[in-house]
């Protein structure tokens, strides 16, 4: 089982969006992320923090990555929520899935599932990155591989 996680794309600031969506440099980020991941990677399962940036980035990738899987707003994802309860789900999980969302929660989440800790961080997230994580059959957790927006423009 994959599991991708990517942090929101550059979100506009509180005084001209207070609700944050996407600004044009962190849409066209997720797009170029879309687009390279398109015929690469394929998810069942789309979730998102329910925060408009964090949404609108799920959005995106799931129209081109997901196989008939809504998008869905999940509690507990937040950017200062604990990991245990989320990264049990995971466990879980048996169909490759993608979680949009942000720091410090992904970085926490990667670590408790790499090492075993939620920190220290085992990869450095910024605004647009994804990481693939796999679970292999004894239920441990690998970096697949991990992308960030300049290596698109």
């Amino acid at each position: 089982m994959r599991l991708v996680l990517v942090q929101h794309g550059d979100a506009l600031p509180a005084e001209a969006d207070p609700e944050r969506g996407l600004s044009a440099r962190g849409r066209t980020d997720v797009e170029r992320l879309v687009q390279f991941l398109k015929g690469r990677v394929r998810v069942g399962r789309v979730r998102h923090s329910g925060k408009t940036r964090a949404r609108q980035t799920a959005e995106l990738l799931a129209a081109a990555l997901a196989t008939n899987a809504p998008v869905e707003a999940r509690a507990g994802i937040d950017p200062l929520d604990p990991v245990e309860t989320f990264a049990a789900e995971v466990q879980g999980w048996d169909e490759d899935a993608l979680i949009a969302g942000h720091q410090p929660f992904l970085g926490k989440l990667a670590a408790r599932l790499v090492r075993g800790a939620a920190g220290p961080d085992v990869v450095q997230f910024e605004q647009g990155a994804a990481l693939c994580l796999e679970r292999a059959a004894d239920g441990c957790w690998t970096i697949r591989w991990m992308l960030r927006p300049e290596l698109f423009g």
